[in-house]
């Protein structure tokens, strides 16, 4: 029975691992997505030669 603890704490630094993992990803992946968003609403202006502006 000296094994049990062992199992539980491997197992517990793997799903705590798995759940910062994923929240870590969920975070970046939330970044990324607001800065793509931002730069797709941003509607690109045409410059006429020669106007100053």
């Amino acid at each position: 029975m000296d094994w049990v603890p062992i199992v539980f704490i491997v197992f517990k630094v793997a799903v705590f691992g798995t759940g910062m993992f994923f929240a870590i990803k969920w975070h970046y992946d939330q970044g990324k997505k607001v800065k793509e968003e931002a730069n797709r609403s941003q509607t690109p202006t045409e410059r006429t030669p020669g106007a100053s502006g």
